[in-house]
This record gives C-alpha cells, structure tokens and sequence, in this order.
C-alpha cells in the first residue's frame, strides 16, 4: 500500500524529511547534517603569503596593500637576536593600528635541531590564528615564492593543515629593482636566465654559469671572496647592488669595488655583454 504524501510529514520527523527530499535515508542525513555543523563551527582563517618588495616602500604592489588593510594578524619573520623586522618596516604604513602584530622568531643558524624546533613552533602559532578563524599575513622581502621563509610555512601548512586556506600575494624582487636601477636587460630572445644562491660552493656555482646565458646570484654575502673569484674569469658584465634604496646603498660595475665582506642583502647581476647600457 503506498502512502499519500500528506501523511509523510507526520510519520517522520523534520530533519528526516528533509533528508527523504534529498535523497537519502534518514541516518545518514543526519551524520551528513552533523558534519556540515561542525564545518560551519570550525570557521578557518585564510594565509596569506604577501610580498612587500625589495625595499622601497613604494614598490609595494596595489593588491598587497588591499590585503594588509583587511586582515586579522601580521606575521613577521625576524632574528630571535632582536625583534627586528624590515619586511614590517616596508609595510607598517599600510597595517591599521587595529591590526595584531606577531613575529615569528628564528635562530640565526644552519644547525638542523634549532631550525625544525622553530618551525614546529611558528607553524603552531600561525596554525592556532587560522585555526581560531583569523585572517593572517605572512609578510617577506621580495616575492614570497623566491628563497623566502615562507616558502617553508607554506609546506608545513599544507602538509599538516590541508583545510586552510593559503593565498600568494606576489612581490617585486631585489633583482627586478636591480635590473631597473641599473638599466640592465636580464634576457632577451632565445637566452635563459639563471637565478642562484651565493650559498652554494665555488665549484657548483662555475658548473652553473657553464649553461647560463645570463645569472643572478643572491645572498652573495655568504661566499662573496669564491663567488668574486669564480665571476673573474667569465666573460659576462657584473654589477654588485647592496642595500639597493635604503641607507648603506652600494651599486659596483666592477667586482673589485665591491666590500670584502658585504651586507645580507646584496646580490649580483651577471649578463652577456651588450655593450653600454643606460644608467
């Protein structure tokens, strides 16, 4: 005997009929109905990786600025020497006196021990804010995708926390500011363009530039005496940029000029010859 549809609402309860509606029978829209309210009571916050630029605070890019106006918390890398942060100082004008300020400290080390207990803590920390529904913003010198330390939240983030949320925010880079300052073509037609860290040894970094048309070597300042020495034999113009648009600025044509020991934030532009360019 089939039952007229008016008697179904009498016969089961509300959230039943509605999962009778839907398709499905009634315990499992209940379980359904279960999760989706613990979805919604979970709200999750959104990580946001903002580039700020390599320095200047007006090469900060329009949409950077709309998202430091807008979220919850600022996360700033710095030493755990000092709470120094220049990343922050590029962006302070743009964060609203509401917004929380939190920095995430990191021991200035290579050890692996130090390095990973710091992770796992500022990992937490961050992890706790978007967990709790805050909107966060990681922000790094240059581009948050280029030798920056977000790179590594990012992997843990979505490693441990695959829910949340994380949105890139691009940056203009140090050597894009470089290149600009110095009238310097990176590429053109059919050449590449090598990027490298000056981190690596003497012997790796001539192996390099063996298949690169053109280079650009960053954080020179940790083998600057090998990687000088290994730019002199090649036939490739080299321009040195320290602390380019800040205070302590040096720009150098010739390697020579350049300081022994220089700042963390140098770099080298190494490029096939073209002749003169416009400064």
């Amino acid at each position: 005997m089939r039952l007229p549809w008016a008697m179904l609402p009498l016969m089961l309860t509300k959230r039943a009929f509605s999962g009778f509606i839907h398709g499905l029978p009634p315990q499992l829209y209940s379980a359904n109905q279960g999760q989706t309210a613990m979805a919604e009571q979970e709200k999750l916050g959104i990580l946001y990786g903002v580039g700020v630029g390599p320095g200047q605070p007006d090469l900060i890019t329009l949409r950077a600025i709309r998202v430091l106006a807008t979220v919850d918390v600022v996360l700033a890398a710095s030493s755990s020497r000092n709470d120094y942060s220049l990343a922050q100082r590029i962006a302070a004008e743009h964060i609203p006196a509401r917004t929380q300020l939190m920095r995430l400290e990191f021991p200035m080390t290579r050890q692996a021990a130090p390095l990973a207990e710091a992770w796992e803590r500022n990992l937490e920390r961050t992890a706790a804010l978007l967990r709790a529904g805050k909107n966060a913003a990681f922000i790094t010198l240059g581009d948050p995708l280029i030798y920056s330390t977000f790179g590594y939240l990012l992997a843990g983030i979505r490693k441990r926390y695959p829910r949340i949320r994380v949105t890139v925010v691009p940056g203009i880079t140090s050597y894009q500011a470089a290149a600009a300052e110095t009238g310097t073509v990176l590429c053109e037609d059919d050449q590449n363009l090598l990027l490298l860290s000056g981190v690596a040894g003497e012997a790796e970094l001539r192996a390099s530039l063996q298949s690169a048309d053109n280079a650009v070597i960053l954080k020179t300042y940790r083998n600057f005496a090998e990687i000088r020495a290994c730019l002199e034999r090649a036939d490739l113009d080299k321009i040195f940029v320290s602390r380019l648009g800040l205070e302590g600025e040096i720009i150098c044509r010739n390697l020579a000029d350049a300081p022994d020991a220089p700042n963390y934030l140098s770099l080298i532009l190494a490029t096939k010859k073209r002749g003169r360019r416009t400064s």
